[in-house]
């Protein structure tokens, strides 16, 4: 059985070498980033993006990202192991 290291190197690799850019994972307390206290979801890198306050190379960009799920009104915390 694989270990969860070695399944993320393989699918990020493996779009890498589809052409993608493989976007490094972000810190899990921001630190150029007032508005949050700490990463909730994988999306974060790309909050520039999505805002407009950045623009990127390429639209294909797959990442691994480390974030905190932490309870809210809608939450599936329950499931997650």
């Amino acid at each position: 059985m694989s270990s969860t290291n070695e399944i993320r190197r393989s699918f990020l690799e493996y779009f890498g070498s589809q052409g993608h850019e493989v976007v490094p994972s972000a810190p899990l307390v921001p630190y150029n980033d007032p508005t949050l206290m700490f990463t909730n979801a994988g999306m974060v890198p790309f909050k520039n993006v999505f805002t407009g306050f950045e623009t990127r190379a390429t639209t294909r960009a797959p990442g691994s990202q480390k974030c905190v799920r932490a309870g809210a009104k809608l939450t599936d915390i329950e499931t997650v192991d």
